[in-house]
């Protein structure tokens, strides 16, 4: 394995895990029940693995009217945080959740956005933890020294409803970004809305639901099959991921690395900060990809 694989397995993670320059992180979440994850670490977990949660760590205060579900935390905020728990540039970092890997996408993209890229996310998380037979433990676990990690955010990863109004906007040029939503496709479609206040999705962007990055025992699909999906879509243009609100987006471009493909950018904000501007359109009709 490379500093650059973003992805690994249960195994390789072992090899890894007693690694005194290895930072094991937890990041179970649920978006219905937001305790859920810091009180499934307190009963048990991974040997040397240290808590993250989505809400507190990995996002930034929602502003009702203004930013999305889950706005990107403040740079400096997370840097803190990192140094505290005893996050140094020497670390590759290891991140798991309960399986998906939709919350350890989100601190996948947020450490790589920060500057550091020895970060790993395990296939199958915990559920692959456990089902390989491996020990898990209440011990809470505390890094005996100080972090040194300072972040060097990249916005050059990320781009704003402003650029996307742009393209729309633009009907006269080919479009800069391909636009891809994350979220399944009743969602997409404007059929279902069961967490936000309005239904639809970006104009011109295409469905392609996180979910079927994985396949039925919750692995990621080979490079290969996760290539294909993308390709599927539109080969030539560089790929905008978007979701609900900035997490599950990352899952699909964490997809689109573990492909080959180049990094697509992430719309942070997602469809919960686009349609607190009312100006800005909805489309409902088109039909969905994936």
């Amino acid at each position: 394995m490379t500093d650059s694989s973003a992805l690994i397995s249960v195994p390789q993670a072992v090899e890894y895990v007693a690694d005194a320059d290895v930072l094991l992180l937890d990041v179970r979440f649920r978006l219905e029940d937001p305790g859920y994850g810091a009180q499934a670490y307190n009963e048990s977990h991974v040997p040397g693995a240290i808590y993250l949660d989505l809400d507190r760590d990995l996002s930034s205060p929602v502003v009702p009217g203004v930013t999305g579900r889950h706005p990107l935390p403040d740079p400096d905020v997370l840097e803190a945080r990192l140094r505290e728990i005893g996050l140094r540039h020497c670390d590759r970092v290891l991140v798991y959740d309960d399986g998906p890997g939709f919350y350890s996408a989100r601190l996948w993209w947020l450490l790589t956005w920060l500057g550091h890229d020895k970060v790993s996310v395990i296939d199958g998380g915990l559920k692959a933890w456990r089902a390989s037979g491996l020990p898990m433990t209440s011990e809470r676990t505390v890094r005996p020294w100080p972090g040194d990690f300072t972040a060097s955010p990249d916005d050059s990863l990320q781009v704003g409803a402003d650029a996307l109004m742009a393209q729309l906007g633009d009907q006269q040029k080919k479009p800069a970004y391909v636009l891809l939503d994350a979220r399944a496709a009743e969602r997409f479609r404007g059929e279902q809305e069961p967490i936000d206040p309005v239904a639809g999705h970006i104009p011109g962007a295409s469905c392609l639901p996180c979910g079927g990055n994985l396949d039925a025992d919750g692995y990621f699909l080979s490079p290969r099959q996760l290539r294909d999906r993308f390709l599927e879509i539109e080969p030539g243009q560089s790929r905008v991921c978007y979701c609900g609100s900035g997490v599950t987006a990352c899952h699909n471009i964490l997809a689109a690395v573990i492909a080959g493909l180049p990094m697509p950018l992430l719309y942070a904000g997602s469809w919960s900060e686009w349609i607190t501007e009312p100006a800005r359109p909805v489309g409902v009709t088109e039909p969905g990809v994936g």
